[in-house]
């Protein structure tokens, strides 16, 4: 039942995580887009604001569930007396996973900050600028994590 529930919470996490940088990328933006910059960019502030703060409550979710159920299979292997090898997909998954958290930490505590300001400012050239530097990292993690997903899923 624990790991079940670790699971379930794991794989939620990721869908707030990857279903958000979806609508993001591929449905809101195109429609701000139409927004003179000092309509849009204070929206995308905003709707950027909650959405980090969900994202940064799913990557520890996602660290914690997915160390968790590591470590419980481990435990499992070593008191079974094998030894454990983690699977192929989960370590592409640790990895990758990792790798995702460090690039939102940049998009988060760099980029958005400089968006952030320059709002505050009024400065819709740099604004832009940042949005358009988060859009590309926000491509590069959303690209990832549907790497993850299909390599979990093909090799399970």
């Amino acid at each position: 039942m624990l790991y079940a529930t670790l699971k379930l919470l794991h794989v939620l996490s990721i869908v707030v995580w990857v279903g958000g940088m979806v609508f993001a990328h591929f449905f809101l933006r195109p429609a701000a887009i139409q927004l003179p910059p000092p309509q849009r960019l204070p929206l995308m502030h905003g709707v950027l604001r909650r959405f980090f703060a969900a994202v940064v409550v799913a990557v520890l979710v996602v660290f914690i569930t997915g160390g968790a159920m590591i470590g419980r299979a481990a435990r499992e292997s070593v008191q079974a007396g094998l030894s454990f090898n983690m699977p192929l997909d989960w370590s592409i998954m640790a990895v990758l996973g990792v790798a995702m958290m460090a690039v939102f930490g940049h998009i988060r505590f760099s980029l958005f900050r400089r968006l952030g300001r320059a709002v505050d400012a009024q400065d819709w050239a740099a604004g832009a600028a940042e949005l358009a530097r988060i859009r590309t990292w926000v491509g590069v993690n959303l690209a990832t994590g549907v790497v993850i997903i299909v390599v979990t899923l093909l090799m399970a």
